[in-house]
């Protein structure tokens, strides 16, 4: 609780910065895209050090995820379908923080993420299912993509998983420390190495997904 202050001026400048990105698009949202692939591949690069094929892996997430980032804006819907995916990333971090620390009970992966635990999982799968629920307040959420939403929730864990993995092999709390309070951006994004390339395919599929009453952007 101690860098909650900064988190939270962290927070205040990052979060507005992105969303105003995703909603204008076109290079805006490119040069966003580009520079966190660059800065993300940087760290990765010093969480695998010493292991060739583990950065290749990562190397290869981290890019594909961007892409599949960068695919899904540019499509129809784009501005929507990447905010659905950033309300469902967070909804899970915080829901599966919330039910971890209230319920606790058996770990999910105490060699990788002691502190992990499957009523964490189950309350980061709730919770994605419930914020995209409520995004129909904005406009309209077909009921295949809050059905989706529990299996997103588990791809991004995925991703939360593996970078703790990486941490934990390089011996490291956090990959970085660009994001003052927050630590690196891997710490921030990991759930989109996995999520995102799994909701492009869910949409390049034509499934559903929730339809925003967002205003033009300004150019």
């Amino acid at each position: 609780m101690g860098n909650l202050p900064t988190r939270i001026v962290s927070a205040a400048v990052i979060l507005p910065l992105a969303g105003a990105a995703i909603w204008i698009g076109g290079l805006f949202f490119m040069l966003l895209v580009a520079s966190a692939c660059a800065l993300m591949l940087r760290e990765g690069a010093r969480l695998t050090r010493g292991a060739p094929a583990a950065f290749i892996v990562g190397a290869a997430l981290i890019v594909g995820a961007c892409a599949a980032v960068y695919g899904l804006r540019v499509g129809d819907g784009g501005a929507e379908i990447v905010l659905w995916l950033a309300v469902l990333i967070t909804a899970t971090d915080v829901g599966a923080y919330a039910a971890g620390r209230t319920v606790g009970g058996p770990k999910l992966a105490p060699s990788i993420s002691p502190k992990k635990t499957w009523a964490g999982l189950i309350g980061g799968m709730a919770a994605a299912a419930a914020a995209t629920a409520l995004l129909g307040l904005a406009g309209t959420t077909p009921l295949a993509a809050i059905a989706a939403a529990p299996a997103l929730a588990v791809c991004a864990q995925g991703g939360d998983l593996l970078e703790s993995w990486a941490k934990r092999r390089a011996g490291v709390k956090d990959s970085g420390r660009l994001i003052p309070g927050h630590g690196g951006l891997l710490d921030r994004l990991d759930g989109y190495l996995t999520a995102a390339p799994a909701l492009w395919l869910y949409q390049a599929l034509g499934a559903p997904t929730p339809r925003l009453d967002l205003p033009a952007p300004p150019f």
